[in-house]
């Protein structure tokens, strides 16, 4: 039997190089599933994305997923991708069992949380409102540690900036003061300045970013700056609070772990060579 995807719908192009299909998965012309694929989102050009893959029941742990996938890949080298990414939530265990067949590796995951009652903060620490003077030091060391965190997962550099850029404009339009959004500083036992954080604090609260200063790591200073953030977002009504994390950041991952975050969804990107 043949495994194919037809085309369910026409193609969808966008002036900055955005293209997405829908796909009918068929065994021998006979409908059995779908699929969703695109390229050229924020990752740049050359990533593309297989999205929504679904066996319907009759046909499934037949192998049909499989061969869809390698077809769906086939599909996004003709676009002129190097990479392809998938989105899996983490009760798909038989979609995550599949990827690990295909050679995906997990590249970062999104984690979640319910918002309890207030934390209290270790003695002496705190928060304030970050500073018009200290916004835009701040988001300069923000912008590149964002580009970073993409070219270390092999983004173009340039697609990388692009994606902060964008990224700025539509979460921090009117500043510091953007709508939903805070910018806190944790401030230690003594004084010091330890640490930024960078929240949304609307349902369902995010954590944008957490950065502990250089020369305060290692001290507990992150873990306080996630027990500030959970209490900023808890204070302004926020039941649940999420993030991203990626796996390479193990520090990162065992503290956010250890703080009662569980796994919602994991990310897996493959190269198509």
């Amino acid at each position: 039997m043949t495994t194919t995807l037809r085309p369910a719908g026409p193609e969808r192009r966008r002036p900055d190089g955005f293209r997405a299909r829908a796909y009918t998965v068929c065994v021998n012309s006979r409908p059995v599933g779908s699929v969703e694929l695109s390229s050229g989102d924020s990752f740049g050009p050359t990533v593309g994305t297989i999205a929504g893959l679904a066996i319907d029941e009759p046909d499934r742990g037949r192998g049909r997923g499989a061969v869809a996938a390698l077809a769906s890949e086939e599909v996004l080298r003709s676009w002129g991708c190097t990479q392809v990414k998938i989105a899996v939530p983490v009760e798909a265990e038989h979609a995550l069992r599949l990827a690990a067949s295909l050679c995906y590796t997990e590249r970062n995951r999104h984690l979640r949380k319910d918002i309890g009652p207030v934390h209290p903060l270790p003695a002496g620490a705190s928060v304030r409102p970050l500073s018009v003077a200290e916004y835009e030091p701040w988001l300069a060391r923000g912008r590149e540690k964002f580009i970073e965190s993409l070219t270390g997962i092999g983004v173009p550099r340039a697609a990388a900036e692009e994606r902060e850029a964008a990224s700025a404009r539509s979460l921090l339009p009117g500043g510091p003061d953007a709508p939903d959004g805070v910018a806190l500083v944790g401030v230690a036992h003594d004084g010091a300045d330890v640490a930024a954080l960078w929240l949304r604090t609307a349902e369902p609260a995010w954590v944008y970013a957490v950065e502990v200063a250089e020369a305060f790591r290692g001290q507990g200073h992150g873990r306080t700056a996630m027990l500030a953030a959970e209490n900023a977002c808890g204070g302004a009504g926020a039941r649940t609070i999420g993030l991203n994390v990626f796996v390479a950041n193990e520090p990162a991952v065992r503290l956010y772990e250890s703080l009662g975050y569980r796994t919602v969804v994991r990310h897996l990107v493959k190269p198509l060579l």
